[in-house]
């Protein structure tokens, strides 16, 4: 795939972000949507940036690695010695001190404990729940804060006055998170999180309906979509960079998934046609 060596008037977010309304608004399209159930995730894409392309923000070299076996506090480093490109044994990385000369707009970012921290954008999806087609998408900062942002602003983006729900899983199991989706107008569906006696922001009230289990249930197809994208389009590596540009990539291979899905999903119409 040659998306890399698009041009950059073509390969642009604003511009990628048209198809896909237009696409779900077809009125081949349409019927299959669901207006009421839809569900939100969001997914790491690994920046087109290694940590060697890490440097300081301050211009600063970073002080030289401790002596070879040492424990840095034995003696002091050579005077005038200067740490190696891509050595970073002893040094801590974060965003507020280091940026990428490769892509200055990724951020260290790590999806869990326990995971490493790498470059990085987050990519955002919204699905209705009825066929599995995303009916929106972006690329936000990896802030720790941007899934759940994305999510109120997508739930804030549902029209109509009718009954609506949005599903997600234990991740968005916040109270302020349940909070601005209700005031939003829409009921939130999301997975409770009562690890390590954790209280649910979801009550019980929600979670016995039968209608929140399928939410639940049907939310799990949205990994679908990021398996896709990243495995069989080839969004891993992501070769792209610049938030822009891996947000127009990353708009353009939903469109594409959209397209492979619809034509499953009607195909079987004409036949019967």
């Amino acid at each position: 795939m040659l998306i890399e060596q698009l041009d950059d008037n073509l390969l642009n977010e604003e511009l990628m972000a048209m198809f896909l309304e237009p696409l779900m608004a077809s009125p081949e399209d349409k019927p299959l949507l669901s207006t009421e159930h839809v569900s939100v995730d969001g997914t790491l894409l690994h920046a087109w940036a290694s940590h060697s392309s890490l440097e300081r923000m301050d211009g600063i070299d970073d002080d030289p690695p401790p002596p070879s076996g040492g424990n840095g506090f034995g003696s002091a480093p050579a005077r005038g010695k200067k740490r190696a490109k891509g050595d970073f044994r002893g040094l801590m990385l974060s965003n507020p001190t280091h940026r990428s000369s490769s892509d200055g707009e990724a951020r260290l970012f790590r999806k869990s404990n326990g995971t490493g921290a790498y470059l990085s954008d987050l990519g955002h999806c919204l699905m209705e729940n009825c066929h599995g087609l995303v009916v929106a998408s972006e690329v936000t900062p990896a802030d720790g804060y941007g899934e759940r942002a994305a999510a109120v602003r997508r739930a804030r983006s549902l029209r109509g006055a009718h009954r609506k729900t949005l599903a997600a899983d234990k991740g968005y199991d916040t109270r302020d998170f349940v909070a601005d989706v209700r005031f939003a107008g829409t009921t939130p569906h999301v997975a409770q999180n009562t690890q390590a006696r954790r209280r649910s922001a979801i009550d019980g009230r929600t979670a016995r309906h039968q209608g929140y289990a399928q939410s639940i249930n049907a939310r799990k197809r949205i990994t679908q979509v990021f398996g896709w994208i990243k495995q069989a389009a080839g969004l891993r590596p992501l070769k792209a960079r610049g938030r822009s540009r891996v947000g127009a990539v990353f708009r353009l291979l939903v469109v594409a998934y959209n397209l492979i899905r619809l034509t499953n999903l009607l195909s079987p119409r004409e036949a019967m046609a």
